[in-house]
Protein backbone atom coordinates (compact mmCIF):
# COMPACT_ATOMS: atom_id res chain seq x y z
CA UNK A 1 0.00 0.00 0.00
CA UNK A 2 2.89 2.38 0.81
CA UNK A 3 4.16 2.14 -2.77
CA UNK A 4 0.71 2.96 -4.16
CA UNK A 5 0.52 6.10 -1.99
CA UNK A 6 4.01 7.12 -3.16
CA UNK A 7 2.94 6.45 -6.75
CA UNK A 8 -0.02 8.83 -6.53
CA UNK A 9 2.10 11.54 -4.88
CA UNK A 10 4.47 11.12 -7.82
CA UNK A 11 1.54 11.54 -10.23
CA UNK A 12 0.69 14.85 -8.55
CA UNK A 13 4.25 16.03 -9.16
CA UNK A 14 4.30 14.83 -12.76
CA UNK A 15 1.01 16.65 -13.42
CA UNK A 16 2.87 19.96 -12.99
CA UNK A 17 4.96 19.11 -16.08
CA UNK A 18 2.16 20.14 -18.44
CA UNK A 19 1.65 23.42 -16.57
CA UNK A 20 5.37 24.25 -16.80
CA UNK A 21 5.33 23.31 -20.49
CA UNK A 22 2.55 25.83 -21.01
CA UNK A 23 4.41 28.56 -19.10
CA UNK A 24 7.74 28.10 -20.92
CA UNK A 25 7.84 30.09 -24.15
CA UNK A 26 10.40 27.89 -25.96
CA UNK A 27 9.21 25.50 -28.72
CA UNK A 28 8.84 21.81 -27.86
CA UNK A 29 12.25 20.48 -28.99
CA UNK A 30 14.18 23.42 -27.49
CA UNK A 31 12.32 23.00 -24.22
CA UNK A 32 13.15 19.27 -24.06
CA UNK A 33 16.77 19.94 -25.03
CA UNK A 34 17.29 22.29 -22.08
CA UNK A 35 15.29 20.07 -19.74
CA UNK A 36 17.28 16.96 -20.52
CA UNK A 37 20.70 18.63 -20.70
CA UNK A 38 20.26 20.20 -17.26
CA UNK A 39 18.77 16.97 -15.90
CA UNK A 40 21.72 14.90 -17.16
CA UNK A 41 24.18 17.30 -15.52
CA UNK A 42 22.17 17.41 -12.27
CA UNK A 43 21.82 13.62 -11.98
CA UNK A 44 25.50 13.01 -12.82
CA UNK A 45 26.71 15.58 -10.27
CA UNK A 46 24.46 14.09 -7.58
CA UNK A 47 25.83 10.58 -8.17
CA UNK A 48 29.47 11.73 -8.36
CA UNK A 49 29.60 14.43 -5.67
CA UNK A 50 26.87 13.58 -3.16
CA UNK A 51 26.80 9.79 -3.37
CA UNK A 52 30.50 9.56 -4.35
CA UNK A 53 29.91 6.81 -6.90
CA UNK A 54 31.00 6.34 -10.48
CA UNK A 55 28.56 7.58 -13.10
CA UNK A 56 29.98 5.16 -15.67
CA UNK A 57 27.75 2.04 -15.79
CA UNK A 58 29.81 0.20 -18.38
CA UNK A 59 29.86 0.46 -22.16
CA UNK A 60 26.97 -1.92 -22.83
CA UNK A 61 24.71 -0.47 -20.13
CA UNK A 62 25.50 3.10 -21.18
CA UNK A 63 24.52 2.32 -24.78
CA UNK A 64 21.28 0.67 -23.60
CA UNK A 65 20.36 3.62 -21.40
CA UNK A 66 21.10 6.15 -24.14
CA UNK A 67 18.87 4.09 -26.46
CA UNK A 68 16.02 4.19 -23.94
CA UNK A 69 16.69 7.91 -23.54
CA UNK A 70 16.13 8.43 -27.26
CA UNK A 71 12.62 7.00 -26.81
CA UNK A 72 12.07 9.23 -23.76
CA UNK A 73 13.23 12.26 -25.74
CA UNK A 74 10.82 11.69 -28.62
CA UNK A 75 8.06 11.05 -26.07
CA UNK A 76 8.67 14.39 -24.36
CA UNK A 77 8.99 16.35 -27.61
CA UNK A 78 5.67 14.85 -28.75
CA UNK A 79 4.12 15.67 -25.38
CA UNK A 80 5.08 19.35 -25.43
CA UNK A 81 4.35 19.63 -29.16
CA UNK A 82 0.80 18.41 -28.48
CA UNK A 83 0.38 21.16 -25.85
CA UNK A 84 1.61 23.79 -28.33
CA UNK A 85 -0.58 22.37 -31.15
CA UNK A 86 -3.73 22.06 -29.06
CA UNK A 87 -3.86 22.66 -25.32
CA UNK A 88 -3.20 20.94 -21.99
CA UNK A 89 -6.60 19.24 -21.86
CA UNK A 90 -6.34 17.67 -25.32
CA UNK A 91 -2.70 16.67 -24.78
CA UNK A 92 -3.42 14.94 -21.46
CA UNK A 93 -6.52 13.25 -22.86
CA UNK A 94 -4.42 11.71 -25.65
CA UNK A 95 -1.66 10.77 -23.23
CA UNK A 96 -4.14 8.82 -21.12
CA UNK A 97 -4.24 6.09 -23.76
CA UNK A 98 -0.88 4.96 -22.37
CA UNK A 99 -2.46 2.28 -20.16
CA UNK A 100 -4.19 0.78 -23.18
CA UNK A 101 -0.90 0.67 -25.12
CA UNK A 102 0.96 -0.74 -22.09
CA UNK A 103 -1.52 -3.63 -21.90
CA UNK A 104 0.13 -4.84 -25.13
CA UNK A 105 3.73 -3.54 -24.94
CA UNK A 106 4.52 -4.93 -21.48
CA UNK A 107 3.50 -8.54 -22.35
CA UNK A 108 5.36 -8.26 -25.67
CA UNK A 109 8.62 -7.11 -24.08
CA UNK A 110 8.35 -9.34 -21.00
CA UNK A 111 7.24 -12.28 -23.16
CA UNK A 112 4.02 -13.09 -21.32
CA UNK A 113 0.40 -13.35 -22.38
CA UNK A 114 -1.80 -10.28 -22.74
CA UNK A 115 -4.17 -9.98 -19.78
CA UNK A 116 -7.67 -9.31 -21.11
CA UNK A 117 -8.71 -7.46 -17.95
CA UNK A 118 -5.83 -4.97 -18.44
CA UNK A 119 -7.06 -4.26 -21.98
CA UNK A 120 -10.60 -3.77 -20.66
CA UNK A 121 -9.39 -1.44 -17.91
CA UNK A 122 -7.37 0.51 -20.48
CA UNK A 123 -10.51 0.95 -22.56
CA UNK A 124 -12.44 1.99 -19.43
CA UNK A 125 -9.81 4.66 -18.70
CA UNK A 126 -10.10 5.84 -22.30
CA UNK A 127 -13.84 6.36 -21.76
CA UNK A 128 -13.12 8.23 -18.53
CA UNK A 129 -10.63 10.55 -20.20
CA UNK A 130 -13.05 11.26 -23.03
CA UNK A 131 -15.61 12.33 -20.42
CA UNK A 132 -13.05 14.46 -18.56
CA UNK A 133 -11.67 16.25 -21.61
CA UNK A 134 -14.91 16.60 -23.49
CA UNK A 135 -14.90 17.13 -27.25
CA UNK A 136 -13.22 20.01 -29.05
CA UNK A 137 -13.12 20.29 -32.81
CA UNK A 138 -9.99 21.27 -34.67
CA UNK A 139 -7.64 19.58 -32.19
CA UNK A 140 -7.12 16.26 -33.99
CA UNK A 141 -3.46 16.89 -34.85
CA UNK A 142 -2.63 17.72 -31.23
CA UNK A 143 -4.54 14.63 -30.08
CA UNK A 144 -2.70 12.40 -32.59
CA UNK A 145 0.72 13.72 -31.48
CA UNK A 146 -0.29 13.17 -27.84
CA UNK A 147 -1.23 9.56 -28.63
CA UNK A 148 2.20 9.07 -30.24
CA UNK A 149 3.66 10.32 -26.96
CA UNK A 150 1.45 7.80 -25.11
CA UNK A 151 2.67 4.93 -27.30
CA UNK A 152 6.29 5.77 -26.51
CA UNK A 153 5.42 6.13 -22.81
CA UNK A 154 4.12 2.57 -22.94
CA UNK A 155 7.55 1.31 -24.02
CA UNK A 156 10.33 2.91 -21.95
CA UNK A 157 8.92 2.14 -18.45
CA UNK A 158 8.82 -1.56 -19.38
CA UNK A 159 12.46 -1.41 -20.52
CA UNK A 160 13.44 0.51 -17.37
CA UNK A 161 11.67 -2.05 -15.18
CA UNK A 162 13.78 -4.84 -16.69
CA UNK A 163 16.99 -2.90 -15.99
CA UNK A 164 16.13 -1.78 -12.46
CA UNK A 165 15.05 -5.30 -11.51
CA UNK A 166 18.55 -6.50 -12.42
CA UNK A 167 20.23 -3.95 -10.14
CA UNK A 168 20.29 -0.73 -12.16
CA UNK A 169 20.77 2.45 -10.11
CA UNK A 170 17.88 4.89 -10.75
CA UNK A 171 19.93 8.13 -10.67
CA UNK A 172 22.69 6.71 -12.87
CA UNK A 173 20.00 5.50 -15.27
CA UNK A 174 18.48 9.00 -15.32
CA UNK A 175 21.83 10.64 -16.10
CA UNK A 176 22.48 8.44 -19.15
CA UNK A 177 18.89 8.36 -20.36
CA UNK A 178 18.83 12.16 -20.32
CA UNK A 179 21.89 12.13 -22.61
CA UNK A 180 19.88 10.07 -25.09
CA UNK A 181 16.78 12.26 -24.63
CA UNK A 182 18.82 15.40 -25.25
CA UNK A 183 20.26 13.83 -28.42
CA UNK A 184 16.72 13.10 -29.65
CA UNK A 185 15.62 16.67 -28.91
CA UNK A 186 18.59 18.09 -30.82
CA UNK A 187 17.81 15.86 -33.79
CA UNK A 188 14.17 17.02 -33.79
CA UNK A 189 15.05 20.69 -33.29
CA UNK A 190 14.77 21.59 -37.02
CA UNK A 191 11.21 20.21 -37.09
CA UNK A 192 9.94 21.80 -33.89
CA UNK A 193 11.99 24.96 -33.43
CA UNK A 194 9.67 27.39 -35.27
CA UNK A 195 12.90 29.22 -36.24
CA UNK A 196 13.15 30.37 -32.61
CA UNK A 197 16.70 30.40 -31.15
CA UNK A 198 17.25 27.92 -28.31
CA UNK A 199 18.61 30.77 -26.17
CA UNK A 200 15.50 32.91 -26.66
CA UNK A 201 14.39 32.62 -23.03
CA UNK A 202 11.77 35.09 -21.86
CA UNK A 203 10.65 36.24 -18.44
CA UNK A 204 10.76 33.40 -15.90
CA UNK A 205 11.62 30.70 -18.44
CA UNK A 206 14.89 30.02 -16.58
CA UNK A 207 13.03 29.24 -13.34
CA UNK A 208 10.40 27.02 -14.98
CA UNK A 209 13.09 25.10 -16.90
CA UNK A 210 15.16 24.51 -13.75
CA UNK A 211 12.08 23.21 -11.91
CA UNK A 212 11.23 21.05 -14.91
CA UNK A 213 14.78 19.67 -15.16
CA UNK A 214 15.68 19.03 -11.54
CA UNK A 215 12.37 18.43 -9.77
CA UNK A 216 10.08 17.05 -12.47
CA UNK A 217 12.86 15.13 -14.25
CA UNK A 218 15.80 14.15 -12.03
CA UNK A 219 13.77 13.48 -8.91
CA UNK A 220 10.52 12.34 -10.54
CA UNK A 221 12.15 10.14 -13.20
CA UNK A 222 14.52 8.53 -10.66
CA UNK A 223 11.68 7.87 -8.24
CA UNK A 224 9.57 6.53 -11.12
CA UNK A 225 12.34 4.03 -11.92
CA UNK A 226 12.69 3.17 -8.20
CA UNK A 227 8.97 2.35 -7.92
CA UNK A 228 9.24 0.02 -10.91
CA UNK A 229 11.05 -2.38 -8.56
CA UNK A 230 7.78 -2.82 -6.69
CA UNK A 231 5.05 -1.98 -9.22
CA UNK A 232 4.49 -3.22 -12.78
CA UNK A 233 4.75 -0.82 -15.72
CA UNK A 234 1.04 -1.33 -16.43
CA UNK A 235 0.05 -0.42 -12.85
CA UNK A 236 2.35 2.60 -13.04
CA UNK A 237 0.83 3.86 -16.27
CA UNK A 238 -2.72 3.15 -15.13
CA UNK A 239 -2.18 5.34 -12.05
CA UNK A 240 -0.60 8.02 -14.25
CA UNK A 241 -4.02 8.40 -15.85
CA UNK A 242 -4.84 10.62 -12.88
CA UNK A 243 -2.37 13.12 -14.36
CA UNK A 244 -4.96 14.42 -16.85
CA UNK A 245 -7.45 14.95 -14.02
CA UNK A 246 -4.98 17.04 -12.01
CA UNK A 247 -3.58 18.75 -15.09
CA UNK A 248 -6.96 19.68 -16.56
CA UNK A 249 -8.11 21.06 -13.21
CA UNK A 250 -4.93 23.16 -12.94
CA UNK A 251 -5.32 24.36 -16.54
CA UNK A 252 -8.89 25.41 -15.82
CA UNK A 253 -7.80 27.33 -12.70
CA UNK A 254 -4.60 28.92 -14.04
CA UNK A 255 -5.32 29.48 -17.73
CA UNK A 256 -9.11 29.29 -17.94
CA UNK A 257 -8.40 26.83 -20.72
CA UNK A 258 -11.22 24.42 -20.16
CA UNK A 259 -14.68 25.91 -20.57
CA UNK A 260 -15.91 24.71 -17.21
CA UNK A 261 -15.90 21.70 -14.94
CA UNK A 262 -19.08 19.88 -15.93
CA UNK A 263 -20.76 16.84 -14.36
CA UNK A 264 -19.06 14.78 -17.09
CA UNK A 265 -15.71 15.68 -15.50
CA UNK A 266 -16.72 14.05 -12.22
CA UNK A 267 -18.17 11.08 -14.06
CA UNK A 268 -14.91 10.64 -15.98
CA UNK A 269 -12.81 11.07 -12.85
CA UNK A 270 -14.92 8.42 -11.13
CA UNK A 271 -14.42 6.07 -14.08
CA UNK A 272 -10.62 6.45 -13.85
CA UNK A 273 -10.76 5.86 -10.10
CA UNK A 274 -12.84 2.70 -10.55
CA UNK A 275 -10.36 1.38 -13.15
CA UNK A 276 -7.41 1.94 -10.79
CA UNK A 277 -9.12 0.34 -7.79
CA UNK A 278 -10.31 -2.58 -9.90
CA UNK A 279 -6.77 -3.24 -11.10
CA UNK A 280 -5.42 -3.33 -7.53
CA UNK A 281 -8.16 -5.75 -6.43
CA UNK A 282 -7.79 -8.05 -9.44
CA UNK A 283 -3.99 -8.15 -9.12
CA UNK A 284 -4.29 -9.09 -5.44
CA UNK A 285 -6.43 -12.08 -6.45
CA UNK A 286 -3.99 -13.02 -9.24
CA UNK A 287 -1.03 -12.90 -6.82
CA UNK A 288 -2.97 -14.84 -4.17
CA UNK A 289 -3.68 -17.62 -6.65
CA UNK A 290 -0.07 -17.77 -7.89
Amino acid sequence: MRHYVQLHLLVLLIATTAILGKLITLPAAGLVMWRTALAAIGAALWVALIRRKSVWPGKRMAATLVGIGLIVGVHWVSFFAAIKLANISICLAGLATVSLFTAFTEPLIEKRRVRPFEVLLGLLVLVGIALVAGFERGRLLGLAVAMLSALLAAIFPVLNRKLVMTGGDPLTMVAWEMVGACTAALALLPLFSDDQPILAWQGLDWLWILLLAWVCTVFAHAFHIHLLRHISAYTMNLALNFEPVYGILAAALLFHEHKQVTPFFYLGMGTILVANLAHVLVMRRVIARA
